[in-house]
């Protein structure tokens, strides 16, 4: 297996944490077993969190009450939203090659280089789960990795998301390009829209960081560029936002 495919050893052994309804939620449903122990704020008695406790107490979760200053400690975070899970890690897909191989008709892959702002990658995982892409991939250096702010934007896709690392990005669209995959990079000076070209075969949408864009090597590595149209004052949107316009154009054209 080529080692550009591999991913930057997401099946981790060691317990991890997640924190808000949706992170937590998400485990609930897809891995109740995988689950430790679950921290709740006990002061928080609204409907939702009466509504989680009943399903973490069907699912057969050992559960902890816990202050709000505990879960602040535990998640790095005040952003918990009362509710914190200890997690073993679930089963991950080692390779690209092995979802790829997996993949009923048309794969689509989200390609981030440079993205480094956790709450970005949160946003593009959500975003990608949505819209139904198969695949994230972005390099190991100079982007970020899955942590518990990623989670939690994520809002539980960084459960179902594939996201791999890879050594060289380059090199792995070329190796995307080998497979009959079409890599079309954004970028705002583009002779072409999103709108004028076709996303229904095989496709990796590459997307650089806000301003900068992608890098050189990146670039030159896309089979064509596309932009995102910009009518009003402002000159392009954040990350997270274009991968979704992108995306949900490509999930668009393949209902039709």
């Amino acid at each position: 297996m080529n080692p550009s495919f591999r991913t930057d050893n997401l099946s981790m052994s060691s317990p991890k944490v997640l924190f808000g309804f949706h992170a937590v939620g998400v485990r609930l449903k897809t891995a109740p077993q995988s689950i430790i122990e679950i921290y709740y704020e006990a002061t928080r008695r609204d409907a939702r969190m009466r509504q989680f406790l009943e399903r973490a107490n069907e699912a057969g979760a050992r559960l902890i009450e816990a202050d709000n200053l505990r879960l602040a400690k535990l998640c790095g975070s005040h952003g918990h939203q009362g509710v914190a899970a200890r997690v073993e890690p679930v089963a991950q897909v080692h390779s690209l090659d092995d979802l790829l191989d997996a993949v009923v008709g048309p794969p689509l892959i989200l390609v981030l280089d440079g993205i480094t702002d956790p709450h970005n990658l949160g946003a593009c995982l959500r975003v990608a789960d949505g819209a139904g892409a198969h695949a994230v991939i972005a390099p190991k250096d100079h982007a970020a990795g899955i942590n518990a702010t990623v989670a939690k934007v994520a809002s539980g896709a960084a459960e179902t998301m594939p996201y791999f690392m890879v050594t060289n990005l380059a090199r792995t669209l070329g190796e995307l390009k080998e497979r009959s995959i079409w890599i079309t990079g954004t970028s705002d000076d583009a002779p072409k829209t999103l709108y004028q070209v076709d996303l229904k075969g095989p496709t990796a949408l590459v997307l650089g960081a806000e301003g900068a864009g992608m890098r050189q090597l990146t670039r030159k590595t896309c089979d064509e560029l596309v932009s995102i149209p910009m009518h009003g004052a402002v000159e392009s949107l954040n990350v997270s936002v274009a991968s979704g316009v992108c995306l949900y154009e490509a999930l668009r054209q393949r209902s039709l």
